[in-house]
């Protein structure tokens, strides 16, 4: 063979072997980066769990509500709310699947809160807003009030807990099957009342109207029981009519029938991209429900839409301010609680404050890996990691920590980590039950005018 030729046979090698190998080389390292990026998600995890291990009373099962540093030492909130029990609940689960903890401890710290829930004070099955943690006896001094939103996750966390463990489900289906939405219903309008106040013996004169706002796990839950019709899932507002001058922005949109119901599906405009507004522009109104709820799954044109929708402009909009991370919601301050959002992406919008929670980066996991995966490593430059996990907030502008760790929002954290991990883990054992299944053609054959 000549010296052309073998040259000629050499240089078909190479180009060969580099088409063969350079993709898979590429795909290895990618392999690696996933891997890497599950391990410091799992590690995440481990510590936000720490958070209910070290703060749950282990003789009444309840969850303390917030822990903070502060010169003086910790301080600790030994009360708790029905989400909070719902969080620690799920995350029990999430902490299982992920191989934290065995199914034997699993089932035995949800059997002591499950003995405590049965004994609690309870409204027409609802539970109140506040308990005291030691003895799960009502914490008078903060009110008598039933609330929708917090009865919502409550049921939520009993449907996972008894699919997830069939030995826990007569249980959990009995004290579910107790709670009585209809009572919190106006059927006149259509929508929930945001609850009752039992010492006035009053309804809120409030109803839930906008639709993309938390409290649509409870409207679920509720159709899903047969507690209300399900035309209450059209009658809650995509977006304020049209004609609602004071909201942030005029909606474009058309009138659809869905069940016989007209619906409004209207839309604002961000950066020229359409969305379905939450009420303040947060993203755990956006998001949290879809921990539960197969919106990802089944709402392809419309909640799963608008939810990857809702992540990418909450991205844009700390671009567009120069913010070092992104992740708007209500979260602790270094004094309180506040409200915090995208200001833009609501009906009536929270302030940003310069301030983002890690909660929201964890519930967009699911939407947008990547940059989550980014956003994590900034919020660590930040000095957010902390012993259970990262601190409840920062202020991007002044560098200024919220020292504190909160139950929902660990909880948060907790179960969008598992449900990331796990291919939806939380979601299928919700949707397993009766009243998760029920409605799902709820989720389907929507569509928004975001397309």
């Amino acid at each position: 063979m000549n010296k052309v030729k073998k040259w000629s046979l050499f240089l078909t090698f190479c180009l060969l072997t580099s088409l063969t190998f350079t993709p898979m080389v590429a795909t290895a390292q990618q392999t690696s980066k996933k891997a890497a990026f599950h391990s410091e998600l799992k590690a995440v995890a481990n510590k936000t769990y720490e958070y209910f291990k070290d703060y749950t009373d282990p003789n009444t099962g309840l969850t303390y509500d917030e822990v903070r540093t502060t010169e003086k030492g910790t301080e600790e909130a030994k009360r708790t709310s029905p989400t909070n029990i719902a969080m620690y609940m799920m995350s029990t689960v999430s902490a299982e699947q992920l191989g934290m903890i065995s199914k034997k401890e699993a089932v035995t710290r949800l059997q002591t809160t499950l003995n405590s829930l049965e004994k609690m004070d309870k409204w027409n099955g609802l539970f109140y807003n506040w308990y005291n943690t030691n003895d799960g006896s009502l914490k008078k001094d903060w009110g008598e009030f039933i609330s929708q939103v917090d009865n919502g996750w409550m049921s939520a966390g009993l449907i996972v807990v008894g699919q997830a463990y069939q030995e826990l489900h007569a249980q959990t289906s009995q004290l579910v099957n107790a709670m009585n939405y209809t009572t919190l219903y106006d059927p006149k309008v259509g929508q929930f009342r945001g609850g009752y106040d039992v010492a006035k013996g009053e309804l809120t004169e409030h109803h839930y109207g906008s639709f993309y706002t938390e409290p649509r796990v409870g409207s679920y839950i509720a159709i899903g029981k047969g507690d209300v019709p399900k035309e209450h899932w059209w009658k809650m507002y995509r977006t304020m009519p049209a004609e609602f001058d004071w909201q942030s922005q005029v909606p474009q949109g058309k009138t659809v029938k869905y069940d016989g119901v007209k619906v409004f599906e209207g839309s604002y405009v961000y950066k020229k991209q359409k969305f379905v507004p939450s009420w303040g522009g947060s993203m755990f109104e956006a998001l949290m429900p879809g921990m539960v709820i197969k919106e990802k799954e089944l709402g392809t044109r419309a909640l799963g839409l608008n939810n990857k929708r809702y992540v990418q402009l909450q991205i844009q909009y700390a671009k567009d301010k120069g913010y070092a991370a992104w992740g708007f919601s209500p979260a602790a301050t270094p004094t309180g609680y506040s409200e915090f959002a995208a200001t833009p992406l609501g009906i009536s919008g929270y302030k940003d404050g310069a301030t983002v929670t890690a909660h929201a980066t964890f519930l967009a996991l699911e939407y947008a890996p990547e940059a989550a995966q980014k956003n994590i490593k900034a919020l660590q430059k930040l000095k957010m990691a902390g012993k259970y996990g990262f601190y409840d907030s920062v202020n991007v502008k002044t560098g200024e920590l919220a020292k504190a760790y909160l139950a929902l929002d660990q909880g948060m954290i907790m179960i969008s980590i598992a449900n990331y991990l796990e291919d939806g883990v939380i979601r299928d054992y919700f949707h397993s039950d009766p009243i998760g299944k029920k409605p799902e053609n709820l989720l389907k054959k929507e569509v928004f005018s975001i397309q």
